[in-house]
């Protein structure tokens, strides 16, 4: 297939790339670089089946010859409000990533009569009221909050989807991404696991907030590419959560990151300065993913973050 993927130079975009690079498909990527990484495609810039075009996509997008499927994953994605890439402080940015690149994406979807996939999140389900979160949930989210920019944003790109599918009978599909890390994700993401791993491998005590009983699902990204392709090659058109539901407390999580890098300073307890609107549980239900796709997470959290652990020392110079 002849694939064109927004955000391609961002964490999931790229991985994407080679996944389906090797695979055979030729890729066309775009990426304005607002928070994407050109290192995170460097090294597909020799390869012969992949073409990159700096382009926002909340312009018009005019592709030259057949497009077989179109992955839209072009959106700030940070939490961080000190990162200058979060959705925070991009908050109009994150909205028209969601609304107008939306839908510009869908727009060259239909007029190349192929198939749609959009980048969705768990943030749709806001601070959730059910747990774990099925794709039936219809979320507990704030429209008005400091978060509503990048949840509402994307809350939106799936209606539109779904109007799409519906009305023109495009050949959509929805993923909803949870909680993924691994190799090129930004250090500075301001999520716990590069919070906490970068701080250990530093040797310094890990951030606990509070009591660390907020929990969290990690599923490592070569995990969640192989979910997304699995969705991209299905017939499936309603939304598909994508993630590890093995939920752990941060806590929990912070004393793994210690023992797996062999971290001596062990946990620093802070005061819980986060937003009230700051999601306290978040697990998947991968019920649709293990019966639709027959797919589910493989890797287990040690070995995913001794996969990682050689990227953030190279981003910290630390030999």
């Amino acid at each position: 297939m002849r694939i064109l993927i927004t955000g391609a130079a961002g964490f999931l975009g790229s991985h994407l790339c080679d996944r389906l690079l090797a695979e055979g498909h030729e890729v066309i990527g775009l990426d304005n670089f607002i928070t994407g990484n050109p290192d995170n495609i460097a090294h597909l810039m020799g390869n012969q089946k992949f073409s990159f075009y700096k382009h926002d996509v909340s312009n018009y997008i005019f592709v030259r010859g057949k497009v077989d499927a179109v992955l839209h994953f072009a959106s700030p994605a940070s939490p961080n409000p000190q990162s200058p890439s979060g959705y925070f402080n991009l908050p109009i940015q994150t909205m028209k990533a969601g609304a107008l690149g939306t839908h510009n994406c869908l727009g060259v979807a239909r007029a190349h009569n192929a198939r749609f996939l959009l980048a969705s999140t768990s943030e749709i389900y806001g601070d959730p009221a059910v747990h774990p979160q099925p794709e039936t949930y219809t979320g507990n989210v704030d429209p008005a909050g400091t978060r509503a920019v990048y949840d509402e944003a994307k809350r939106f790109a799936e209606s539109l989807t779904m109007a799409y599918h519906r009305a023109h009978g495009l050949d959509t599909r929805i993923v909803r991404i949870f909680n993924t890390y691994g190799p090129r994700m930004d250090l500075e993401d301001g999520r716990a696991l590069p919070n906490l791993l970068k701080q250990a491998l530093l040797g310094q005590p890990l951030t606990v907030y509070g009591e660390g009983k907020q929990t969290r699902s990690f599923c490592y990204v070569d995990d969640l590419v192989e979910g997304i392709v699995c969705l991209l090659y299905s017939n499936e058109h309603m939304p598909v959560n994508i993630g590890n539901p093995r939920e752990m407390s941060i806590l929990e999580f912070a004393e793994a990151i210690n023992r797996i890098t062999g971290n001596p300073a062990g946990i620093t307890y802070v005061p819980d300065a986060r937003s009230a609107r700051d999601p306290q549980r978040r697990q998947p239900d991968i019920t649709r993913a293990r019966e639709i796709l027959r797919w589910e997470p493989n890797i287990d959290l040690d070995e995913g973050i001794r996969r990682t652990v050689p990227y953030f020392k190279q981003k910290l110079d630390i030999a």
